[in-house]
């Protein structure tokens, strides 16, 4: 039986990736482990490209990050989101009216984010029991922007919060196992869905200079910071000490015994840079919490605290949907 969640890496590569070759001049990348966009060369500007589901979010907020996510991955390859393909698929057990709100959703969020919903799927299927999507989206790259990669020597620098999306799904789908926690971090977890987006501080980052950007997506800040080092062909140190966490998600963690450090976390950019504390205070300029919390290093094996650093496996959620 397969375990929930993304396949590890080994895996992956093994079953799926090294299956593929390119065939066309145009396509500019192939698919591997720790890049989330594609770049295809058409003249002109490059047009980037990225795929994500959203399996794990309830209806309320499903097509919300459905944009996000999607958004981010362009966001973070230095790109800016012109447009989304979305495909929705819904259980039978679902109602129209949660097919009309999911759309409300996309549709507020689209606007948001000053991107189109370009086209896409809509069904009905007994293949799923909640409601999902998976999201194309379309973007444009300038030929003179973009990012060289990460060399050993840069700092690393991390946007807002570890666990950010995970800690807004505990809040909404797991409320019944946070019945300690004080009502005010309830509020103020379920307030982090408008934390979600990485596209504001990956154009800061861009013009205050960015090598590499990687969004922390399933397998929290420790699991970017690994495929951060694998997609540029190096390895990453990160001081724990220096993420942070903010009260209401190390409160859920420690109710839940979850670790906040390998929990989904879309709403927070890795960035990769030769003065982190540069592009830190350009980033707090603007608004938006920014820490340095390690950098690149020479080698193929990462460090956190001085410990060996795992490639990310399943993420901390999965844990909880195995048990409910």
């Amino acid at each position: 039986m397969l375990r929930l969640g993304k396949l590890d890496n080994d895996d992956l590569d093994r079953l799926v990736l090294k299956k593929f070759r390119r065939v066309r001049p145009e396509s500019l990348s192939s698919p591997t482990i720790g890049q989330d966009c594609a770049v295809v060369d058409l003249g002109g500007d490059l047009l980037v490209l990225s795929s994500d589901p959203i399996t794990s979010a309830s209806v309320a907020h499903l097509g919300r990050l459905t944009v996000h996510v999607s958004c981010n991955d362009a966001a973070a390859a230095g790109a800016e989101p012109v447009g989304l393909l979305v495909t929705l698929l819904m259980p039978p057990s679902g109602t129209m009216e949660q097919i009309s709100q999911i759309a409300d959703d996309l549709s507020r969020a689209a606007q948001l984010a000053n991107v189109d919903i370009l086209g896409g799927h809509t069904e009905v299927t007994d293949a799923v029991t909640r409601a999902v999507t998976n999201a194309t989206v379309i973007a444009r790259q300038s030929r003179k922007q973009v990012p060289r990669g990460m060399r050993p020597g840069d700092d690393i620098v991390m946007t807002k919060w570890a666990a950010v999306e995970g800690t807004t799904i505990l809040a909404e789908d797991f409320i019944s196992l946070l019945s300690a926690i004080p009502a005010e971090l309830i509020q103020a977890a379920r307030s982090l869905t408008g934390q979600l987006s990485i596209v504001p501080e990956s154009k800061i980052a861009m013009q205050y200079g960015a090598v590499a950007m990687h969004d922390v997506t399933e397998g929290g800040v420790l699991g970017a910071s690994w495929e951060l080092g694998f997609a540029n062909a190096c390895a990453v140190e990160i001081d724990t000490t220096q993420i942070p966490v903010r009260e209401e998600t190390r409160a859920f963690c420690e109710a839940l015994s979850l670790d906040p450090l390998r929990l989904i976390g879309s709403g927070s950019l890795l960035i990769a840079c030769e003065d982190g504390a540069r592009l830190c205070a350009a980033l707090l300029a603007n608004g938006i919490l920014a820490t340095v919390i390690g950098h690149a290093i020479e080698g193929k094996i990462s460090f956190v605290d001085g410990e060996p650093l795992t490639e990310p496996h399943a993420d901390e959620l999965y844990r909880l949907y195995d048990h409910t």
